[in-house]
This record gives C-alpha cells, structure tokens and sequence, in this order.
C-alpha cells in the first residue's frame, strides 16, 4: 500500500468514527429531552414496552398522534358547568364514596372529549394525556386503576379517597383550579348579605 492508500484508509475510519460519535451524541441528547419532558412516564413506558429505545419510538410517535388532533381549551361555559359537576361529585363522595370515583371517571372523560381528545380505549386516553400532561397522566392511571379495583373486588374507603385525589390532579390540570366549594359558598353568602343590606 502506497501513502496515498494508507491516509485515504485512515480518513475514511476517523470519518466514520466521528460520524458514529455524532450520532450517539444525538441520540443521548434525545434520550435526555424525552426523559425531561416525560419524567416518570419515560419510565412507564420503558417498562411497558420493555426497553429505552422503543419506549422513545413509542413517545414519539404519541407527539405526532397528538400534534395531529385538533384540540381547544374550554370555553367559560365549560369551564363553568365541569367545575360545578366536579363539585357535585366531590360532594357526593361523602355518601358514596364508589358512585363518586365512577362519577369522575366519567367526568374526565367527558372534559377531555369537549377539549378534542379523541375517545379510545382507557390506554390509549392515558397515552395522549401524557404528551401534554406527563406530570399527572400518573395520577389517571392510579385513580382508574383504583375504580376498576373497586368494580372488581371493592376498593376500601380510603383507596377511593385516594382515586378522588389523583383524578382531582388531573381535573385541575385539563379544567384549570377549581375554587374550593366552601370558599364559593362563603363569597355566596358575603354576596348574599351585601345585597340584603
């Protein structure tokens, strides 16, 4: 071999060195911001689909499905009528505590049709939240998980409280804060007895 050939060799396997070290740099990179974005749900799903690269191919392919939907905020009305079905299902916990999770299980679902997501089964539901809303999509699955126990075996008093809990972080996140009911009833009754006076 000639100096030529030798140095031509050699440049074509620095080449494909640094070719290689570019594309793990790349791909560590979008490692890093699919594991940031979707934090605890990077991790479901790695343990759901059985390993890192295709729990990534599955994040992804969840930001085009749900960039492909066409979804809306609430207007005021809806806001208005979730926010005081919310309230009435809370209320309602205390007396049926069962009848209430179902309720709000509901109720979610209902929210997130009005807001575009489309109606599939409760994993595909659960897969679109996460894109935009990873940091409580935990929460549906714990509170469904909790209610499709109860219908099964009969969830004790306190795993419902619980599912009210984790389907109130999710409410709040598609609904916006809903104000307490008992600092509505109070500004009622201020508002009450200023007209009265």
């Amino acid at each position: 071999m000639d100096a030529n050939t030798t140095t031509i060799i050699i440049a074509v396997v620095v080449i494909a060195v640094v070719i290689g070290a570019i594309a793990l740099v790349m791909r560590a990179a979008r490692s890093r911001r699919l594991h940031s974005r979707y934090g605890a749900e990077y991790d479901h799903t790695v343990e759901t689909v059985g390993g890192r690269r295709k729990a990534e191919e599955e994040l992804r392919e969840r930001e085009k499905r749900v960039h492909a939907y066409t979804l809306t905020p609430l207007t005021a009305e809806d806001h208005s009528r979730f926010s005081t079905s919310w309230h009435d299902v809370e209320a309602a916990f205390v007396s049926n505590p069962a009848g209430a999770v179902v309720r709000a299980d509901e109720l979610l679902t209902n929210v997130m049709a009005v807001r575009g997501y489309p109606m599939a089964d409760f994993d595909q539901r659960a897969a679109d939240l996460s894109v935009d809303h990873a940091e409580v999509v935990s929460n549906y699955r714990a509170g469904h998980d909790i209610a499709i126990r109860r219908s099964e075996d009969g969830a004790d008093t306190e795993a419902l409280r619980q599912a009210m809990i984790h389907y109130r972080a999710l409410f709040e996140e598609l609904v916006g804060q809903v104000p307490d009911s008992s600092s509505a009833v109070a500004r009622e009754s201020a508002a009450q007895a200023v007209a009265s006076a």
